[in-house]
């Protein structure tokens, strides 16, 4: 099998997409009333009839006080729901932590952007919100206090993710051995205009140590560009994620995150509304693998072990069953 590739039909694991902002219509960084079993029965299904069999609902930067709501909403949801705990094990908790820097900052809200300092207890109040389901961080390793949140992420076996950083090499390093263990979307969340040899994405490129997330949607990072990423990362290190929206298998059209709303093109590039830059994407899961396939030096079934069971041993989940998809450039359909 060629890199370029695709099989009609496969059997694999079935895929983990480890950053959601929300799916098929569903904002999960909206209103408490989106936590309710009918609505994420309905993202599961619709998930999974393109493969995707575990996701980890993910939640941006904003006030301490709607982050806990929110976890207590999804803890509440997936305990009285076992076929919904096994579909949503864990979440993603990307930001408050982050550079409130223009550029690093991405979409995320100026207003909530904050240091973990000035917040020391907010992540174990979201961890105990959650029932201990607290999966992935992504924070800034160069903000003070982010060493020590970093520390006490991997004493607590959750995944400290470095994503909307102005960090320097010296703090990606420290990050490392402070136990960081990733790198959220890398490539994004970052100035359009870098050094060109001294930057943050070199940095965390060269780290051996850090596994790397990457938004396969040409969008986000260019093909070639995404083909380069993957051979400094290594195969072994590279897991993909959808960053999906609400705006994921709708189409284009104008769609809310969170408090502002976002505008997705007829080749499903979303954007802020009034600004150029990137804000989440309508990328679903299977598209990722296919376009790896198609754009880098990935096989398919190296593809798909960088949106199955990579990502779920990163996390420390059960890897999915193994599912049977039909494949064509236009996605997988789940079959039997």
């Amino acid at each position: 099998m060629t890199a370029s590739s695709l099989p009609t039909t496969y059997t694999g694991p079935g895929l983990v997409d480890l950053q959601v902002n929300g799916y098929a219509g569903i904002d999960f960084n909206g209103s408490d009333d989106v936590f309710n079993a009918e609505t994420f029965h309905r993202v599961r299904e619709k998930m999974a009839a393109r493969g995707v069999m575990v996701s980890l609902p993910t939640y941006i930067t904003a006030s301490p006080e709607r982050l806990e709501a929110n976890c207590r909403a999804y803890a509440k949801l997936v305990e009285s729901d076992a076929e919904l705990a096994a579909a949503f094990p864990k979440l993603h908790v990307e930001g408050p932590f982050i550079s409130s820097v223009e550029g690093p900052r991405g979409a995320h809200p100026l207003e909530h952007a904050c240091n973990p300092e000035d917040q020391p207890d907010l992540m174990k109040r979201l961890q105990e919100a959650s029932g201990g389901r607290l999966g992935i961080v992504t924070l800034a390793p160069e903000l003070p206090g982010a060493l020590d949140l970093i520390a006490w992420c991997a004493e607590n076996h959750i995944v400290a993710s470095a994503g909307h950083t102005n960090a320097t090499a010296a703090d990606i390093r420290a990050g490392v051995e402070a136990g960081l263990k990733m790198s959220t979307h890398l490539g994004n969340g970052s100035h359009q205009t870098l050094p060109r040899m001294e930057n943050y994405i070199q940095a965390q490129l060269s780290e051996d140590d850090l596994f790397a997330s990457f938004i396969a949607d040409g969008h986000h990072v260019p093909f070639y560009t995404l083909k380069n990423f993957i051979r400094a990362k290594g195969f072994e290190k590279t897991v993909l994620v959808s960053d999906a929206i609400n705006a994921a298998d709708c189409g284009p059209g104008r769609y809310s995150l969170g408090d502002f709303e976002v505008e997705v093109s007829e080749t499903l590039r979303c954007t802020k509304v009034g600004h150029a830059g990137l804000a989440g994407s309508a990328l679903t899961m299977d598209m990722g693998v296919i376009y790896t396939t198609q754009h880098t030096d990935a096989d398919f079934d190296e593809a798909w072990t960088m949106a199955s069971t990579r990502p779920a041993a990163l996390v420390g989940i059960d890897v999915p069953a193994a599912i049977t998809v039909e494949v064509s450039d236009g996605g997988f359909k789940r079959v039997g």
